[in-house]
């Protein structure tokens, strides 16, 4: 191997030293490239650094990064959650596992409604967690739940996931977003299903609401709490979506108008203050801003790499790799979740993925397939012990008695059904390749 090789090899092993002693992600990423990349190049090699920043900052469809960040934070900072926990509780707490059940759809309809994978965890952790412990529910199996639930709203669009792969890959938003519909509502059918067939095993497990509780909410009212509580978000989620793949509104324009539409569903619930508004304009600064901060390092990272010949490295790592194509892009997925073990999902999606998107290109891999393989491989990021992010989320306001083993116990099952998801999708191609292919993207 050539010098520059040994730099580039040395830039991965320093990157993972900072992180490991605690050194901020983006910062992280920043300083190895700029050092390593010096020390192999010069000044020379950052000449073209400027175009690369101007052309992220100025990323029209980047714009709607922060729009989609309000649209969520919005909806989760008024309380939505409470209202549709309440009411799908309700929809299916008659049968065993119907508290799981309505805790899925929640999860759905957040994911897809916001979008935030702490604010579900810890919305679902306060409100349910307590109830399920009390009626009976194991806490392994109340815990996963829970976690798995809060995780969907990284596949299910609009995510930010999504949009950050749509341009890495070179594909439209619009067709990552109608490729993972389906793999999205699939992987939540997966987990409705396992929870209603272990319901039925063990029905002592998940017991149902009694019927006194459920007959405090008549099915006049119960209706009228439907129509008003679940039909907004979910109305504004299918505008959204909608005027997106239909090709009525770019990516940015839609991202606009759902961050509006949230803005007016939220006052005339009248719940819209001051005080909440500076509270969503706030979190949507700080959200956006370390977004932004890790994609412009990113940046950096990449030009350093590729200028150390890393691009090489990798094409050679592959050809060790027996099988071909199918091989490599196991090997890929693979190492994806073993990253998912220390690192988000942002930096697995730009320090990872561009190292290995080349060589896929070369062999002609469908894109949209991969984005979406590689989708679901990251959101075990969130799932996967010891440093899964959603694991850390409900663990901080979990009830004492529940201990982070519990958690880790009940997250290894749903990590299964995830892996069930991607086969499928690997298998079966056309469940992320035909709505975007039926629509004409």
């Amino acid at each position: 191997m050539s010098p520059n090789e040994w730099l580039a090899i040395g830039m991965i092993a320093a990157f993972f030293i900072l992180l490991i002693i605690g050194i901020p992600v983006a910062i992280s990423i920043a300083v190895t490239a700029f050092v390593f990349g010096y020390l192999g190049f010069g000044p020379m090699l950052f000449n073209l650094l400027p175009s690369r920043i101007y052309g992220v900052v100025t990323n029209y469809t980047f714009m709607a990064i922060p729009l989609f960040v309000f649209m969520g934070v919005m909806l989760e900072k008024s309380k939505l959650a409470e209202e549709l926990i309440d009411v799908i509780g309700h929809l299916f707490g008659g049968i065993s596992g119907g508290m799981g059940v309505a805790i899925i759809f929640v999860g759905v309809l957040l994911g897809a409604a916001t979008g935030i994978v702490g604010a579900t965890i810890v919305t679902l952790g306060l409100l349910t967690l307590p109830t399920l412990l009390r009626r009976g529910y194991p806490k392994p199996l109340a815990t996963g739940m829970i976690c798995a639930s809060g995780t969907l709203g990284q596949i299910i669009p609009p995510s930010l996931v999504l949009i950050l792969l749509a341009e890495i890959l070179g594909e439209s938003v619009g067709t990552m977003f109608a490729a993972a519909m389906v793999p999205g509502l699939a992987l939540a059918g997966i987990y409705i299903v396992a929870i209603l067939v272990v319901a039925q095993l063990y029905p002592g497990m998940m017991p149902p609401i009694p019927a006194e509780e459920r007959a405090q909410l008549s099915k006049k009212r119960l209706l009228y709490k439907v129509v008003t509580v679940v039909g907004p978000p979910v109305g504004l989620v299918f505008a959204v979506l909608g005027s997106i793949i239909g090709g009525i509104a770019a990516p940015t324009e839609a991202a606009a108008m759902g961050a509006l539409g949230a803005l007016v569903f939220v006052a005339c619930s009248g719940r819209l203050t001051v005080s909440l508004l500076s509270d969503v304009a706030k979190a949507t600064l700080v959200i956006s801003a370390m977004v932004f901060f890790i994609l412009i390092s990113a940046q950096v990272f990449g030009l350093a790499f590729r200028g150390l010949g890393g691009e090489h490295l990798v094409a050679r790592m592959f050809e060790w790799v027996p099988g071909g194509e199918v091989s490599a892009l196991l090997f890929m997925l693979l190492l994806m979740f073993v990253l998912g073990f220390f690192l988000e999902w942002i930096e697995i999606s730009y320090i990872a993925l561009p190292l290995f998107l080349p060589f896929f290109v070369q062999m002609g891999v469908d894109m949209v397939w991969l984005g979406i393989l590689v989708g679901l491989v990251l959101q075990t990021s969130f799932l996967t012990p010891p440093f899964g992010w959603s694991l850390f989320f409900l663990k901080g306001v979990a009830p004492k008695e529940v201990s982070t083993l519990n958690i880790y116990k009940g997250a290894l099952p749903f990590i299964g059904l995830q892996f069930l998801a991607v086969a499928l999708v690997f298998i079966f191609p056309s469940i992320a390749t035909w709505l975007p292919n039926a629509i004409g993207w």
